[in-house]
């Protein structure tokens, strides 16, 4: 017993092995090495032991514990030990193949990664490494950022795995690739034939993404030799997200896709997003469907296009049209608008709970009263308000082709309280800037043009049309309470001085864990209409409308 004894007190006060000022600790099936203690006393000497766990650690984490678990993982990531890195995370099996793929897919060597400060459990980090195909080599300098957690079974601090550890533009699915791209380039033109570039306009990043994906291979080009990457396959039905270009290694020869992006307005567009954090805007062409504008103060996903936001009260120009085609309201006629109303269980207020006597439903929908529509649910089938929003708004049927992704609302069929709240644009309601400019566009215009940023002529393909148009009495009513919201009601502010020939609607979405409501605001000018929204902004008219209002007014 005294010689086992011994071992254990060797192997008690064996200190780390400190190589470059770093701490080397020993990786031992995914966890670290934790020694056995062996007991004392009567156990010990009548020949039995008995084995003392630790406690499973819980509770926030030590500095010590971040930095040991951060300095771990980044040292062994460095060095190359691929198995100790992976095991110096929560998902081994996942960090294996991500980092596998780095070397082996990527063609990335000489990596080189410097700790940053930690925030709480979250660590920044440099990666500066080299980038080899072929004979051909350029650099490669990024930063990242991982977050340390304890495991639950044993309460071990380690990387949290995500993807984004080893490069931030990975998601779940994706993978960093060196070689021929596959894909040529592409020089993007705006409507003048002007060269659409990031360095003009720094929101179009994903848009250029996503012409190369679609018109690449058609438009006359040749690949390059480029790091890229490749974006997971898309759900059935879905549109992939487009891959990305991370470092050229070899230039391709770019083709050539013309788009119908105004150069004046797209950059007033970038100008007026880029005030306002997470906001977006779109500015269309009614008579044709041309997309004039697009631009995203935030560069890393094209909400304007792709986002899947409750839209608010922008949703009850769709939702007025139903009531009047129904002969629920009229423009002019009386209509209630209480404090409150209750249906299906649920009890919807206005805003501070104001209610208008006596008053028209135009002056109702001017002043966004929730409970005139909410009021007329009963008189309404479950799926009323779905064909509504298909048959003449062409919403909903994801079958848009505007020449990159983009997401077509949802307008889903639902019930009792959910199918009352989509009437105000909540409930499974879910639009975009470019689907609202879509619903503008269509009440100016009369019927649904798709919007396109790419003429169909260009590869041929077939634009999505709606099955019918509202009657001449319906289009008249609601181009005159949008009329009358844009002189009069919530708009009025926004849209000082854009009249007469105009229209317009506000919203706010209220949005779960969410402080301030989604700014929403639709509108439409001449032969001109855009829609916005400015998340977390608060009331459309004071957020998203000034921004909408300003491309209107350039664009006259």
């Amino acid at each position: 017993m005294g010689k086992r004894r011994r071992v254990a007190e060797r192997r008690k006060t064996k200190q780390p092995a400190v190589l470059g000022g770093v701490i080397a600790v020993a990786v031992v099936g995914g966890a670290f090495g934790a020694y056995s203690l062996y007991g004392s006393g009567a156990a010990a000497e009548d020949g039995t032991t008995s084995t003392t766990r630790k406690a499973v650690k819980t509770g926030p984490l030590s500095a010590a514990e971040v930095r040991l678990a951060s300095t771990t993982f980044l040292t062994a990531w460095q060095s190359g030990d691929v198995t100790a890195a992976a095991a110096a995370t929560d998902d081994s099996a996942a960090a294996t193949t991500s980092l596998t793929g780095y070397g082996k897919d990527a063609h990335i060597t000489g990596v080189t990664l410097t700790r940053g400060k930690p925030s709480g459990a979250d660590v920044p980090f440099t990666v500066k490494a080299t980038v080899t195909y072929k004979g051909r080599t350029e650099p490669l300098t990024y930063t990242s950022k991982m977050t340390v957690v304890r495991r639950a079974k044993d309460g071990v601090a380690l990387v949290g795995w995500k993807p984004s550890v080893v490069h931030p533009d990975l998601q779940d699915g994706d993978k960093l690739v060196t070689g021929e791209s596959g894909t040529p380039p592409i020089t993007a033109l705006d409507s003048a034939g002007g060269e659409l570039t990031t360095a003009k306009y720094a929101s179009l990043g994903t848009v250029l993404d996503g012409l190369r994906e679609k018109y690449g291979k058609t438009a006359g080009g040749k690949a390059g030799i480029e790091l890229r990457v490749v974006r997971k396959a898309a759900k059935k039905g879905a549109q992939k997200t487009p891959d990305k270009t991370l470092v050229t290694l070899s230039e391709g020869t770019p083709g050539t896709v013309k788009t119908t992006l105004s150069a004046t307005l797209q950059a007033e567009a970038e100008r007026r997003v880029a005030a306002k954090p997470k906001a977006s805007v779109v500015l269309m062409r009614p008579s044709t469907g041309e997309i004039l504008a697009v631009a995203n103060s935030n560069h890393g996903f094209n909400t304007a296009f792709q986002g899947s936001l409750a839209p608010g009260s922008t949703m009850k120009v769709i939702t007025a049209s139903l009531l009047f085609d129904k002969g629920l309201a009229g423009a002019d006629k009386e209509h209630p608008c209480p404090k409150t109303v209750t249906y299906g269980g649920w009890k919807f207020h206005n805003d501070d709970d104001f209610e208008i006597k006596n008053g028209t439903f135009k002056a109702s929908f001017a002043r966004s009263c929730n409970t005139a529509f909410i009021s007329q649910a009963k008189e309404l089938e479950n799926d009323d308000l779905t064909k509504q929003a298909q048959q003449v708004f062409g919403l909903s049927r994801n079958n848009w082709s505007v020449g990159v992704p983009s997401f077509d609302g949802a307008v889903p069929v639902q019930s009792a309280a959910q199918m009352a709240a989509s009437l105000m644009g909540q409930g499974g309601v879910r639009m975009n800037p470019l689907n609202m400019a879509s619903v503008a566009s269509t009440v100016k215009s009369g019927s649904f043009h798709q919007p396109y940023l790419v003429a169909p002529s260009v590869d041929h393909r077939t634009l999505a049309t709606a099955s019918r148009t509202l009657s001449a009495s319906t289009l008249s009513q609601l181009r005159e309470v949008m009329q009358y919201t844009a002189a009069a009601g919530t708009a009025a502010e926004a849209m000082s001085g854009l009249g007469p020939d105009y229209g317009a609607k506000t919203g706010s979405a209220e949005v779960d864990n969410q402080k301030q409501p989604n700014g929403w605001f639709t509108a439409w000018k001449g032969d001109l209409a855009g829609a916005g929204v400015v998340q977390q902004g608060g009331h459309g008219g004071s957020t998203a409308g000034p921004i909408v209002a300003a491309l209107l007014k350039a664009g006259s």
